[in-house]
């Protein structure tokens, strides 16, 4: 069955320099029946205006990836890493027992526009970490190409939580089926484009929550970008229990 959750459903922020649209509940954004699902807690699709961004602010706990769509974003925090951020780079910040980062748009003329997403750790207090990989549009072309895993397999991402991320980009005739666990759930986000999953079509910003389905099958992509979470099948009442 797929839920779906329509990017006019999502809750809207506009602060001048910034434009953020909250699939669940974030900062002033409520909504009881939006808190997330399962592990995942966070995607925020973000568009900064040039050379403004995020301050310095901490975070702990949590499993931060930032997934860049247009433009670039420059990132620095606590543990001394800094780096610009741009289409096809994965960063993945693990806060553990603690982390201050910033964010800006790297860009003096041009707007950054990227998803931030936010995944609650299996274990809490850990060391905190930083990662980043580039996944190239031959990589993600036509395919669900696994960037996130708690293992690390295929040269993706180590998230500290039982969940995996794939991206795919599909256009045309382009198709894929990811087969799922029985007692899995899944998350589908489309970052652009439209695409239509087991006969439904998404359009951007859409996203859908998945359960009881043994496979998803992606087809008639219209410069679709997509992320497909992978999760335990748990409520978010039971995450941090």
């Amino acid at each position: 069955m797929l839920d779906i959750r329509h990017a006019n459903q999502r809750g809207r922020a506009e602060h001048g320099w910034l434009s953020s649209r909250h699939t669940f509940s974030f900062a002033s954004y409520h909504d009881p029946k939006q808190n997330g699902f399962s592990d995942l807690l966070v995607i925020n699709d973000d568009r900064v205006a040039p050379a403004q961004g995020f301050g310095k602010h901490p975070h702990r706990d949590m499993e931060i990836f930032s997934y860049v769509l247009d433009g670039a974003l420059e990132h620095k925090d606590t543990m001394g890493t800094g780096s610009v951020i741009v289409p096809g780079d994965i960063q993945l910040m693990s806060a553990g027992t603690g982390v201050a980062h910033s964010e800006y748009n790297h860009s003096r003329s041009e707007p950054v526009h990227f998803l931030q997403i936010w995944i609650a750790p299996g274990q809490r207090g850990t060391a905190p970490r930083y990662q980043q990989r580039h996944f190239g549009t031959a990589d993600k072309r036509g395919v669900l190409r696994l960037v996130i895993s708690p293992d690390g397999a295929n040269d993706s991402l180590t998230v500290q939580q039982d969940t995996r991320v794939y991206a795919g980009l599909f256009d045309g005739n382009e198709s894929a089926t990811l087969q799922l666990a029985a007692d899995r759930y899944t998350y589908v986000h489309v970052a652009r484009g439209s695409i239509t999953v087991n006969g439904v079509t998404l359009g951007e910003g859409d996203g859908a929550r998945v359960r009881d389905e043994r496979s998803l099958t992606f087809t008639q992509g219209q410069d679709a970008e997509v992320l497909v979470f992978d999760l335990r099948n748990i409520e978010m009442s039971d995450v941090w229990s």
